[in-house]
C-alpha cells in the first residue's frame, strides 16, 4: 500500500506543479499516470509543440516545460505510478481513500486530486474510405518529432489552435506545407490566424478554403490527396509526403465516469467559488478534466485551481494548524531531505 498525503490522479503539467504548491505547505504527493512518463500530452503528443501562453515564457517547447516542472518539484521527491490506470476509488469511514490502479496497485490518501486533462483520449478521424491503409505510411494525427516532416511535402486539415500553431511550425521544417480548412472562418487565436494569413502571403504556406480532403492516392504509401473546394466542387489532386489531419481529441473519462462524481459533458463538475473540490469531499478535479462557469482549458489555468486547491487540502489534513502566507525568498525552498534552493521570485506561499 503507498501512503502518501495528496494523491494526484494525472502526471500533466497540472498535476506536476500540484507537487510544488503541495511541498511548500509540507504535504507530500505521489502521481498515477497510465502513460509509461511523466508529462501527459505535453510529452506524449506534442513534446516538440511551441506554447505561447506560459507566464515568463514567451515560447517554450511543451516537453521543455514539462522538464522544467520536474526540475521544480525535484525537492519534494514525489512518488510515481506510471503506466497504470486509477480504476477505483473507496472512501473509509474515516473520510479517506484507497485508489486502485488497472494492475492492483493500492495508493492511501486523505486527498484524491484528479488531474488527468482530458482523460483517456483518441484522435478525431476524418471519413475516409482508406485512412486505415496510410496510417503510419504517410498519414498521423499527432506530431511528436516536427524533424520528421523535415524538407517533406505535408498536407494539414484542421481549423483549430493545433492545425493553424503546427502550420506555422512546419513553414521553418517542411519543404511544403499546404493548410485546408473546411470553412473560411478559423477557431484558434487570431495571432495565429494572422501568422498563418501572413505566411501564406509571403508563399510559405499554402492556404486552401473552404474546402476538405476527399481522398487519398497511393498504392503502400501515399503519395497524394485530393482536395475539393466546397463552393465549386473543384477537385485538385496535391502531392504530398505526411496527412496530418488535426480535428481534435475524443475524451473519455474512462473508469473516473464510475466514482460517483458529477459529470457534465465528459468533465468533472467542481465548486469553483473556493477551491474547485467535486461532490465528494477530500477529492478534486483540477485542469482540463474539470467544469464550472467560465472554465478555460488552459494549461495556466490549472496551475491556478493547483494552487488554491492544494490550500483546502492543507487544511484538511491538519484542521488545527494555521498557516501563514510568505515569500519563498525569504528562507528559500527546502526539500524533504532538508536540501535548500532558491525559489523563483515571484512564487509565494510557506508554511510556519
Amino acid at each position: 500500500m503507498i501512503e502518501t498525503d495528496i494523491l494526484i490522479i494525472g502526471a500533466g503539467p497540472t498535476g506536476l506543479f500540484t507537487v510544488f504548491e503541495a511541498g511548500l505547505l509540507k504535504l507530500k504527493c505521489h502521481l498515477i499516470d497510465a502513460l509509461p512518463q511523466p508529462g501527459g500530452q505535453c510529452a506524449e503528443i506534442y513534446p516538440k509543440k511551441p506554447i505561447y501562453d506560459i507566464p515568463g515564457f514567451p515560447e517554450v517547447l511543451a516537453g521543455d516545460l514539462v522538464n522544467n516542472l520536474m526540475e521544480q518539484i525535484k525537492a519534494f521527491q514525489p512518488g510515481f505510478t506510471l503506466g497504470e490506470r486509477a480504476d477505483t476509488l473507496e472512501k473509509l469511514a474515516d473520510g479517506s481513500f484507497i485508489v486502485t490502479t488497472n494492475k492492483g496497485t493500492k495508493h492511501h490518501a486523505p486527498i484524491v486530486a484528479i488531474a488527468g486533462g482530458l482523460g483517456s483520449f483518441e484522435p478525431r478521424k476524418p471519413q475516409l474510405e482508406n485512412l486505415a491503409k496510410f496510417e503510419d505510411n504517410g498519414v498521423a494525427y499527432m506530431i511528436k518529432d516536427p524533424e520528421v516532416y523535415r524538407d517533406k511535402k505535408v498536407l494539414i486539415a484542421g481549423g483549430g489552435d493545433s492545425a493553424l500553431d503546427w502550420t506555422i511550425f512546419l513553414a521553418e521544417v517542411a519543404s511544403e506545407v499546404t493548410l485546408v480548412h473546411r470553412r473560411n472562418e478559423f477557431r484558434g487565436a487570431l495571432d495565429s490566424v494572422e501568422k498563418v494569413q501572413e505566411l501564406k502571403n509571403l508563399g510559405k504556406v499554402n492556404l486552401i478554403t473552404p474546402a476538405e480532403v476527399v481522398a487519398l492516392n497511393g498504392d503502400d504509401i501515399l503519395t497524394s490527396v485530393t482536395v475539393k473546394k466546397t463552393t465549386t466542387e473543384e477537385e485538385t489532386q496535391i502531392v504530398v509526403d505526411n496527412f496530418i489531419p488535426l480535428f481534435g481529441l475524443s475524451p473519455k473519462l474512462g473508469p473516473l465516469a464510475d466514482w460517483g462524481l458529477e459529470i457534465e459533458k465528459n468533465a468533472i463538475k467542481v465548486d469553483n467559488t473556493l477551491d474547485y473540490q467535486t461532490n465528494i469531499p477530500g477529492v478534486f478535479a483540477i485542469g482540463d478534466v474539470n467544469t464550472y462557469p467560465g472554465k478555460l482549458k488552459l494549461i495556466l489555468c490549472g496551475f491556478h485551481e493547483a494552487t488554491l486547491m492544494c490550500q483546502s487540502a492543507y487544511q484538511i489534513i491538519h484542521p488545527d494548524k494555521k498557516y501563514v502566507m510568505k515569500y519563498t525568498t525569504v528562507g528559500g525552498v527546502t526539500g524533504f531531505d532538508g536540501s535548500k534552493k532558491e525559489a523563483p521570485k515571484a512564487v509565494v506561499k510557506a508554511i510556519e
